[in-house]
C-alpha cells in the first residue's frame, strides 16, 4: 500500500512538471499559428484518437474471440 501511494504522488509530481513546462514553453514563443497549422494540429489529433480508438477495438474483439488464447495452437 505504501508502495502504490508512493508510486502515485511520483507519477503526480511528475504530470504537475511536465504541465508546469509545457505550459511555460508554450506560452513562451513568439510565434503565432495560422489557420493551416491549427487544421493541421486538429487533423493530426483526430486521425490519432481514430487510429488508437480503433486498435483497441481490435484488441478488445480478438480478446474476445478467443483466438488469441495461448492454449490455442500447441
Amino acid at each position: 500500500m505504501k508502495q502504490t501511494l508512493l508510486l502515485i504522488a511520483t507519477l503526480g509530481a511528475m504530470l504537475v512538471a511536465a504541465t508546469a513546462l509545457s505550459v511555460k514553453v508554450w506560452l513562451g514563443m513568439d510565434a503565432e499559428m495560422e489557420v493551416h497549422g491549427w487544421a493541421a494540429m486538429f487533423i493530426g489529433v483526430t486521425l490519432s484518437i481514430i487510429v488508437g480508438a480503433g486498435l483497441m477495438v481490435l484488441v478488445f474483439f480478438s480478446s474476445r474471440s478467443g483466438r488469441d488464447d495461448t492454449g490455442r495452437w500447441s
